[in-house]
């Protein structure tokens, strides 16, 4: 058997997408089927695995740092998988992507700046500007022939009205784009016209799925990379985020020095050794597995295609397949339904989406699914998901 194909048990485990949606989404029924969350319902690969127990079994766990090892393994990473050189002083290590950026938001912006985001768009970011005192400032993504594009003219009108920074999700939750590079550099010089501060979050980048190719912000030249911070981390790729590890990746040196002192002065000075291990034997020797995952992710996504094409033939529902990710986003528009409406025809047929509303008003008549599970899983799900819109 296929070690994705395993059905593991999830409740009971602390996992926030199978024992939290009573606290979280006010639904307790116990056989909803959780497609909400974006983490795998698989196991981490063996090999990190039998590092972690091996660490685990030596019983010490004192403060701890990143080793040489720990920086070789992403710098080989990002040249092998990515064709993406980087410097090992560029490094700089937070305790997750979104502390990260809340982190390089209050030390490059001030309360009351504008910040602008995609929309559709990781409804967190919203929350970290939001929370820290910043305007969200929206950039409409343009959809045109079942593709989402950057709509240039009006993010540059953003800038030009005084936007200070811009959260940029490359590859985009949660449509599953890959920006081109010719669209990262059209945004980078616009950074630098406008001198914006690009934060760009290419957690997704692991998982561009076959025929495409991620363009890292950290290609662009020396001109423009000097407003740079780039997001990155392993969570997402071998299914380790509560491990709590990311990398932001600075080639400007003051820019660098300024927010490792920013980590310092929030004690963010410490590293958990368990993820530093999972995260160093994961870049080190999963590669293969990496591609077996996504071999799984795109027939799972083709499942999904056939079910909407046969199946809800009918209904109008159309499916965008991602260029990267596992996450299905699923246009549902032509139903005529309520968003309110549309979420409780999912949740009556027994399955948990993510509605596009969390993602901004431009996901209106939208859902995000999960497709980050086992066969037998995505078939149950479809099942339900024909009970609800046929």
């Amino acid at each position: 058997m296929n070690c994705f194909d395993q059905t593991l048990e999830r409740r009971n485990t602390g996992s926030l997408k199978w024992d939290f949606m009573g606290q979280k989404l006010g639904l307790h029924q116990s056989d909803l089927l959780p497609m909400w969350v974006s983490d795998y319902d698989f196991k981490a690969p063996q090999v990190v695995l039998d590092a972690l127990t091996q660490r685990t079994e030596h019983g010490v766990f004192g403060y701890a740092e990143r080793d040489a090892d720990y920086y070789q393994a992403i710098i080989d990473w990002f040249v092998t998988q990515h064709d993406t050189h980087i410097d090992k002083e560029w490094v700089t290590t937070v305790h997750g992507v979104l502390p990260g950026l809340s982190i390089a938001l209050q030390m490059l912006t001030n309360i009351g700046d504008q910040i602008v985001m995609q929309s559709p768009g990781y409804g967190s970011f919203r929350k970290i500007i939001e929370f820290n005192d910043r305007v969200v400032k929206e950039n409409p993504l343009t959809l045109e022939n079942g593709e989402y594009s950057i709509d240039f003219e009006h993010l540059e009108q953003c800038f030009a009205q005084g936007a200070k920074a811009m959260i940029f999700c490359n590859p985009h939750n949660p449509t599953g784009r890959v920006w081109s590079q010719q669209d990262v550099l059209k945004l980078a010089e616009l950074c630098e016209r406008y001198q914006v501060w690009l934060l760009s979050d290419e957690i997704w980048c692991d998982l561009t799925l076959s025929g495409q190719q991620h363009y890292s912000a950290l290609k662009l030249p020396q001109s423009l990379n000097q407003r740079l911070i780039v997001a990155t981390a392993a969570s997402k790729t071998f299914g380790l985020s509560s491990l709590r590890i990311s990398n932001f990746i600075i080639p400007n040196e003051e820019l660098r020095a300024c927010f490792v002192r920013r980590l310092d002065a929030h004690g963010m000075d410490v590293f958990n050794s368990l993820s530093m291990v999972a995260a160093t034997v994961a870049y080190q020797h999963c590669a293969e597995w990496l591609e077996q995952l996504k071999q799984y992710l795109e027939r799972n996504i083709e499942r999904l295609q056939r079910f909407v094409e046969l199946e809800l033939s009918g209904t109008g529902v159309k499916f965008l397949p991602p260029q990267a990710g596992y996450l299905a986003w699923l246009d549902c528009r032509a139903l005529g339904l309520t968003d309110s409406d549309l979420e409780q025809r999912f949740i009556d047929s027994g399955v948990v989406p993510s509605m596009g509303t969390a993602f901004g008003k431009e996901g209106s008549g939208f859902v995000r699914l999960n497709l980050g599970c086992p066969e037998t899983t995505l078939q149950r799900a479809l099942t339900c998901i024909k009970h609800a819109l046929v």
